[in-house]
């Protein structure tokens, strides 16, 4: 349990950091499945920086099973989009370098600048964007 509170706490940098939407959305898991143990122990915790994750870590010996088991669905799902993001990376990158290196990353504004010049990049770059859905 306390790995999969560490994963997702880690995982959750990459999503605020602009990972793109994907098919699933692990912060509504996290939150529909620990709906209970949120209201109980965390009422009184601002949302944000990890601090919720931090206030169930404090109570991981009464969550639920359904609770646990949203948390390490929603690390799993995060951890197969930052897999993804990092495959359309080294894929990539020579394009970002070619076309983006002045672009700052985050809130996909790298996979913009991919795309804007989507007529240049490598067919490369282009199957493993297209592989993941960023196409």
């Amino acid at each position: 349990m306390k790995r999969t509170l560490v994963t997702l706490t880690v995982l959750v940098v990459f999503l605020v950091a602009g990972v793109p939407a994907m098919a699933s959305d692990p912060v509504k898991t996290f939150e529909e499945g620990c709906k209970v143990e949120l209201e109980k122990y965390c009422a009184m915790v601002t949302p944000g920086d990890g601090r919720l994750l931090g206030c169930l870590f404090a109570y991981q010996d009464k969550l639920s099973n359904k609770c646990e088991y949203a948390l390490y669905d929603a690390a799993v799902q995060l951890e197969r989009a930052v897999a993804a993001l990092t495959y359309v990376a080294n894929e990539c990158d020579d394009d970002l370098e070619k076309f983006c290196s002045t672009v700052a990353p985050g809130e996909g504004r790298l996979v913009d600048c991919l795309d804007k010049n989507m007529a240049k990049v490598s067919d490369r770059c282009k199957s493993a964007m297209k592989d993941v859905g960023l196409e």
